[in-house]
């Protein structure tokens, strides 16, 4: 198979979803809050189910995944310090400074970055897990991750910090179904607790609609948000978020002796785009909102070259 046709067999399953959705939206196929609609069950019901089923199943092989979710929280870190970087070199307002922070590392692991694993064969690896059970293993916890540091570079960058931040953080974390649904498995699994096997069913049932359905979500949502005419604060965000975020996470993932396999389900999740709840969140916190919008918009163009030479080079 030439690397052409491997690159379009992973990755058009994704992002022709992704279109799908935005011509779904565009033409008034579906109604103006179908895919809003939608997302919503996605985010409160498919994807906490998809979690919490695979994190039961597999949350005793977690210790095999500690090296990739280093490498991944290390190559986020760097792209957040980046990121403060680059906004004071712009000149990006102190207000916006958390909206392009949290632009530039949130990726869109569960819709984009899973979809994409998803489409790989879903081979062993030595640690004794699939390819696919990694992926869940590395993103539970990162999304967990990605949510506190998402409220925290909001908050500061409008209020200095302190135990004020407090309540506003656990609020956050505490309405979140992705990461309830995570520390629910982890702790169903801990506890070795197994599920009946109705329950089994139900749960793989609504995870299996999770990514479909999400994607085309990401694609009506594109359709929605605006660009407007400062457009370079929002693309180098972007950049940061699908090139400089993969190629410290390949850093990183060389200097810890990941394998191929792994460095490639690494990058792949680093390459993301940025996630499309970034911008609700920044809307709910009073940050940028044009330029959360433009930087989703931009990252999804770029994730695509980046994502391409991923999967065709690794």
């Amino acid at each position: 198979m030439s690397r052409a046709v491997q690159i379009l067999n992973v990755l058009a399953p994704v992002f022709l979803l992704i279109a799908v959705g935005a011509v779904m939206q565009r033409t008034a196929l579906v109604s103006e809050n179908f895919l809003k609609e939608a997302n919503r069950v996605t985010y409160w019901l498919g994807l906490p189910a998809l979690l919490f089923s695979q994190l039961v199943d597999s949350f005793h092989h977690f210790g095999g995944a500690g090296l990739m979710l280093t490498a991944m929280l290390g190559a986020t870190m760097l792209v957040i310090a980046a990121g403060y970087l680059m906004a004071r070199l712009l000149g990006v307002p102190g207000a916006a400074a958390g909206t392009f922070v949290q632009g530039a590392f949130r990726g869109n692991l569960a819709f984009v970055g899973l979809p994409v694993i998803f489409s790989l064969p879903d081979t062993p690896l030595a640690w004794g897990v699939t390819v696919r059970t990694a992926a869940i293993l590395t993103v539970a916890p990162m999304m967990v991750f990605y949510n506190t540091a998402a409220v925290c570079v909001l908050l500061v960058s409008q209020h200095t910090p302190g135990w004020a931040m407090v309540k506003p953080l656990l609020r956050q974390l505490a309405t979140t179904p992705p990461l309830l649904a995570t520390f629910a498995g982890m702790g169903f699994a801990l506890a070795g607790w197994t599920l009946p096997a109705a329950l089994d069913k139900t749960f793989n049932a609504l995870g299996e609609m999770a990514l479909p359905l999400g994607l085309l979500g990401v694609g009506g949502s594109l359709v929605t948000v605006k660009i407007g005419a400062h457009w370079r604060a929002p693309l180098a965000s972007a950049l940061l978020k699908t090139i400089l975020s993969p190629l410290l996470g390949w850093g990183a993932g060389r200097a810890l002796g990941l394998g191929a396999v792994e460095l490639k389900v690494l990058l792949i999740l680093l390459a993301c785009p940025t996630a499309i709840v970034s911008y609700t969140m920044a809307l709910e916190m009073k940050g940028d909102e044009a330029l959360a919008s433009a930087t989703i918009v931009f990252s999804v163009l770029t994730s695509v070259v980046a994502l391409a030479v991923i999967v065709g080079v690794f």
